[in-house]
């Protein structure tokens, strides 16, 4: 009775409030043939104490980054987080945080928000970013509606590149607004092919991810050039948030729209979510930004004061100008990712991308190395890249025998590769880690 709290009086009650005998008279409408007149096979009831040893036995099964060394990367990726993030994001003042509205009660959350707004401008090159998206893939899609509305064309440009997910994501926000997304492939060397022949007059953004999918590091000024050409605008994802530590800023290379997914920055992976998104912009294109912005202005008597500003949502303005109707941002992965970014610094932060990239240039040297391997693309990378093995299955096998995690199969994304893995070396890989991972790709054919 534990799960069901109604005792026999309390059911006798609600039967007879509705005029019914027994229990079975609330299913009179669904026709018998489709009852089941069996009990359900269920396993015996068992204590706590049992549940909670059976649970632990299946969790055991489990291959995760604490029991395994992981080389899993493609969208969402293995980084350290110190402890103080977790400790200041318990803090009882941001357990029960909200859109912060009523600014005289929420300077807190109003100061975060606007803190991590200058660090993303920062980190992307670009004049103004907003409050946080959901993610990396509607990030990107709102990327696309932001440019339709802007230039009031309705062709999306979208490079092979981009994450599959996120094409998938910008297929269904696009559906039904008669928008024409155009593809444009990859050359042989893992990096987006000259947009001349897909960008147009038509054309209302390309959209770009940097590095790409398959690791490659895109020349974001070409494509930025091909899009300016035709009145087209450049919007720019990035899915490893950590690589703007060390690439140039994607809106200094001519990136009109910056967007992602920041859950590199101390924001756990979660099984794939909740994360957090990021959007950032040029100051023209302010007034088309979706999401919640916060502006910093002083109060009577004179004091620094944060606000939220330029309403975008349909319920503060005219419906049909309104540019988004997300009710809230991930304030939750947000502070988390700006108390990351506070304690890294410009500094400590341009560091850790180094050790990632470090460790990305040491496992392909070890690749090289081996006879049975190959690197199939010749794009530089930052800390990820695809590697081509004799045997998917087999190679993978091996890792998780060796208790490593080791790296994604192509093969439903990038079949022309061949059999091939994306690899992702980050700071929590060791050299050791490496070697036994190339040594388990290559089996015995090494």
């Amino acid at each position: 009775m534990r799960y069901i709290p109604h005792t026999e009086n309390e059911i006798q009650r609600m039967l007879d409030a509705v005029g019914l005998s027994q229990l079975d008279e609330l299913f009179d409408a669904i026709p018998q043939k489709q009852r089941l007149a069996r009990p359900l096979d269920l396993r015996r009831a068992v204590s706590e104490q049992e549940l909670w040893g059976e649970l632990k036995t299946l969790a055991a099964r489990n291959a995760s980054t604490e029991t395994h060394d992981c080389f899993l990367g493609a969208g969402v990726y293995p980084h350290f987080t110190p402890a103080v993030v977790d400790a200041l994001t318990s803090r009882s003042e941001f357990t029960t945080a909200y859109t912060p509205y009523q600014p005289e009660i929420s300077q807190g959350t109003l100061q975060t928000i606007f803190e991590w707004q200058t660090m993303i401008c920062g980190l992307t090159g670009c004049d103004v970013a907003n409050a946080s998206m959901y993610d990396g893939a509607s990030a990107s899609a709102e990327a696309a509606l932001m440019a339709m509305r802007a230039t009031r064309r309705s062709k999306v440009v979208v490079a092979a590149g981009l994450h599959p997910h996120y094409r998938d994501v910008l297929r269904t926000y696009l559906n039904g607004l008669r928008a024409e997304i155009v593809e444009a492939p990859l050359a042989d060397d893992g990096r987006t092919a000259p947009l001349a022949e897909q960008v147009d007059g038509a054309t209302a953004c390309v959209i770009l991810q940097q590095p790409n999918f398959l690791g490659a590091i895109e020349d974001v000024r070409a494509a930025a050039e091909a899009a300016s050409a035709c009145g087209a605008k450049l919007a720019v994802t990035v899915t490893e948030a950590l690589s703007l530590a060390l690439l140039t800023p994607p809106g200094e290379l001519g990136a009109d729209i910056v967007c992602g997914e920041a859950q590199s920055f101390g924001v756990p992976m979660s099984l794939g979510g909740p994360h957090l998104g990021f959007m950032a912009t040029r100051q023209k294109l302010l007034r088309q930004l979706p999401g919640r912005l916060v502006g910093e202005t002083v109060d009577t008597e004179g004091r620094r004061g944060y606000v939220l500003t330029l309403a975008t949502r349909e319920q503060h303005i005219r419906r049909e100008k309104a540019t988004s109707n997300i009710c809230t941002n991930q304030g939750l992965c947000l502070l988390m990712a700006t108390i990351y970014l506070c304690l890294h610094g410009r500094r400590g932060l341009r560091a850790l991308a180094e050790l990632n990239l470090a460790k990305a240039e040491y496992a392909k040297a070890r690749v090289r190395e081996n006879p049975a391997l190959s690197l199939p693309l010749e794009a530089p990378t930052f800390n990820e890249f695809v590697v081509g093995v004799p045997d998917v299955a087999a190679a993978l096998e091996r890792a998780r025998a060796d208790r490593l995690l080791g790296g994604l199969d192509l093969a439903p994304y990038a079949p022309d590769l061949g059999p091939a893995l994306l690899v992702c070396t980050t700071e929590l890989v060791s050299r050791e880690a490496i070697d036994r991972l190339v040594a388990a790709l290559a089996g015995d054919a090494s």
